[in-house]
């Protein structure tokens, strides 16, 4: 049975052991970050934190921070639900009786599609004047600018259509009353809010916070912009989604809710918001967003306040994206019919590396596939879209690097949009919004029968500026810099002590090369091809570059972020900074160790002290 609110799911997780108390007082500045990750590095468990200084009410975290709990929430696994979808639109194509037939129990199923209309409902026991100052709003990194909403994905409807959108946004806490409001580029709340200021209008919006499990889970399915997440909610779930009037505003809300607040979001006006530690384990730069005016809050008697860190991968947001990508992306196979599979690479923030499996049929129909894909929904955010044959594994890197060793040339399988949509937590761009993408072709036939390269000279010997490299599958180099990444890339890609290497990649030292998640997020999160690639062999104005036949080397990207130069600069200071120094640390360790009944954290002498002064944090946990 699907389960009607977030609170019962809380149960069903304590009951399966999937969800630990914490019942000493924590702090939502810094120290519920740090314990959460610390907790998500291990594997651990959903956090129900009972006293939160300041606030009047109990945080809950991680709730979707493993497969298990995914599974959990929706009752099978989301890969189920994906290959339910896409077979019921192809046994559809076209109808018959017998498919129908066939087909009757996930036809009947989709009946839940429709909303359910209620007169009163459990999120309106209390109806109030906002004090957003008294939720256990996150303040998760030094550089924030203040506290954020994390989990409260908000409600909207298009100002003439009246299409409903459900989708995540961050929200910062500016006073009891006000936030801001950050619709990233692509998303349909900022659509419906592009139409209304066009209109002078003001939006209405309805941010919510908890409900049922599925309900939450829909924020961030990506699907067409009028597709209402909501309905699609109902037939995962099994039962229609509820929904009650609100109070102030003329919009339906979900009735299970935790939370409403309702209120507006007015034309024109834009405040400045952020910093924000973000998804790419760097700061988001302070912008100028819209700006959400609370009018009433509406609640529980007893709510739960649900919240997420945001950061670094891996984190929450992981398996929340891993599921949404396996529901909803068989379904790109029915306008992309040689598409086999596809999968966003969750190391790599999803958006920044996207591998496709196809069969090509016809010449040239990787590339059509590609910018057919560019061109669709959020994956027009993509920024590397790698196509492999369709028999190659798309989530495991090795094989992807391995396809391009033997089947990709530069010169014929290699496209570079220097001008495209870009997402906007991006911070590597001149430009908000506006980036560039490269696609790599290695579908073709193999340009070379020979063994990649296991091992090269070492590359410190040549520039004392490198720290470390590592050669991956496909002879995929990476080295580790200290500075001026983009100067000691332009020469290494002269250096003969390479051989036939055909990438070669320059991060930043704090990559952990001997880890391939590190390795992925260090690469393809920090570099903009058109600025940052050197040595990329390509047509220009019909010319081949006359050193194609000298060195084999295909690409150089520089995705070091210490030498960000002219582009971090033009974007503000705060773009590019590194999630270090979390203020929560010593005392988190304390508590996760308490969690787990292990051995403590290896702490500095100075946390330690901490800990000694701030005295029994272990005991104090809830078993």
């Amino acid at each position: 049975m699907p389960f009607p609110d977030l609170q019962s799911f809380i149960a069903e997780l304590e009951r399966q052991g999937e969800l630990r108390r914490v019942t000493v007082e924590v702090d939502p500045q810094y120290e519920v970050a740090e314990l959460v990750q610390r907790v998500i590095r291990q594997d651990g468990p959903a956090l129900l934190f009972e006293r939160v200084k300041g606030a009047d009410f109990p945080l809950v975290m991680n709730l979707f921070g493993s497969t298990r709990r995914i599974e959990i929430a929706l009752g099978r696994h989301p890969e189920e639900i994906g290959r339910e979808l896409i077979e019921l639109v192809q046994q559809l194509n076209p109808p018959t009786l017998t498919r129908l037939w066939a087909m009757r129990g996930r036809l009947a199923r989709a009946r839940f599609m429709r909303p359910a209309h209620v007169s009163s409902a459990p999120v309106q026991e209390v109806v109030e004047a906002p004090r957003l100052d008294r939720l256990p709003n996150l303040w998760s990194w030094p550089r924030d600018a203040g506290p954020f909403i994390t989990f409260g994905p908000t409600l909207t409807e298009h100002p003439r259509t009246r299409a409903r959108n459900f989708g995540l946004y961050r929200l910062q806490v500016f006073d009891a009353a006000t936030t801001g409001m950050h619709w990233q580029s692509m998303k349909g709340g900022r659509g419906h809010h592009f139409e209304a200021e066009r209109a002078h209008q003001p939006l209405e919006a309805a941010v919510v916070l908890g409900g049922d499990p599925v309900t939450m889970l829909s924020a961030i399915l990506p699907l067409p912009e009028d597709m209402d997440e909501l309905s699609c909610a109902g037939y995962v779930r099994g039962a229609p989604t509820r929904f009650v009037r609100a109070r102030t505003i003329a919009l339906d809300v979900p009735a299970n809710a935790e939370f409403i607040l309702e209120g507006t979001v007015p034309p024109d006006v834009r405040r400045l918001e952020g910093p924000f530690g973000d998804h790419y384990g760097h700061y988001s730069e302070a912008e100028m967003f819209p700006v959400f005016n609370v009018r009433t809050v509406t609640r529980r008697r007893k709510p739960v306040y649900p919240g997420a860190v945001v950061g670094k991968p891996p984190q929450e947001d992981k398996w929340i994206g891993i599921a949404a990508g396996e529901i909803v992306g068989p379904l790109i196979r029915v306008i992309n019919p040689s598409i086999r599979d596809l999968s966003a690479s969750a190391d790599a923030v999803f958006h920044n590396l996207l591998v496709v499996a196809m069969v090509e049929r016809h010449p040239k129909e990787a590339l059509k596939v590609a910018l057919n894909l560019l061109g669709t929904g959020q994956l027009s955010l993509t920024k590397v879209t790698v196509l492999v044959r369709e028999d190659v594994p798309v989530r495991s890197f090795p094989a992807m690097l391995r396809e391009l060793w033997y089947r990709f040339d530069a010169t014929d399988r290699m496209l570079l949009l220097p001008i495209a949509p870009l997402d906007t937590l991006d911070y590597t761009s001149y430009e908000l919004h506006v980036g560039s993408k490269l696609v790599l072709d290695a579908t073709g036939p193999a340009r070379t029968s020979d063994a990649p390269p296991t091992a090269v000279s070492d590359p410190a010997a040549f520039d004392r500026r490198i720290t470390g490299h590592k050669v991956l599958d496909g002879g995929f180099v990476v080295v580790a810099v200290k500075e001026q990444p983009r100067e000691v890339l332009a020469g290494l890609v002269k250096w003969d002590g390479l051989g036939p290497v055909r990438f070669v990649a320059a991060v930043s030292d704090d990559v952990d090369l001997d880890d391939e998640s590190s390795t992925v997020w260090g690469i393809f999160t920090r570099f903009e091809h058109d600025l940052r690639a050197a040595g990329i062999h390509r047509r220009q104005a019909g010319v081949r570059r006359a050193d194609r036949h000298r060195r084999n080397l295909e690409a150089g990207l520089s995705a070091a972020g210490d030498d960000a130069g002219g582009y971090h600069q033009a974007r503000g200071p705060a773009v590019g900074g590194v999630l270090r120094g979390r203020a929560g640390e010593a005392r988190a360790g304390a508590l996760v160790a308490g969690i787990y009944r292990c051995g403590p954290f290896n702490l500095s002498p100075q946390a330690s002290r901490g800990l000694r002064h701030r005295g029994g944090m272990a005991a104090a946990l809830s078993t």
